[in-house]
């Protein structure tokens, strides 16, 4: 078998490809051999005899099958955890999220003519406190006092 190696490397320069990637057709390595030129080497890329091979690429399907059941819920056990708790979920996030329902029901209420203004004040500067612990416990407060003015 001939020594191919100044031919591969002249077709990986031509196609702007590594030298591991150039695929030669091993029946034709006679014409290949005798190619000597860049112009040879194009000449026998259109003819198909030297071509590219595809490049290898990492399967991405384990991670996707992965992220998909740690969507429903699984693999997140404490041996996968890596951070803080508040690195997980800061509490900023957490608050932002609660007062902002708390905020969204009070006005919904006020709007509702479900309670007046002055209460509506009284249970927004209660909520900004924290006092209340969702908007569950914020509508069981409400109820409790519905005929004690809050």
């Amino acid at each position: 078998m001939t020594d191919l190696k100044n031919q591969r490397r002249l077709a990986a320069e031509v196609m702007d490809i590594g030298v591991n990637r150039v695929w030669m057709n091993p029946e034709s390595s006679k014409d290949i051999a005798v190619a000597l030129t860049r112009e040879d080497v194009r000449k026998l890329i259109e003819e198909g005899k030297v071509g590219k091979r595809a490049i290898k690429g990492i399967s991405r399907g384990r991670v996707r099958k992965a992220k998909e059941t740690r969507a429903y819920g699984h693999r997140k056990g404490h041996g996968s955890r890596s951070g803080a708790k508040g690195a997980r979920r800061p509490k900023k996030e957490m608050w932002m999220k609660k007062i902002r329902a708390l905020r969204s029901l009070l006005s919904e209420l006020r709007e509702n003519k479900t309670i007046e203004v002055s209460t509506y004040r009284k249970l927004y500067a209660k909520a900004k406190g924290g006092e209340y612990r969702s908007r569950a416990h914020l509508k069981s407060h409400i109820e409790q006092t519905k005929g004690k003015g809050v």
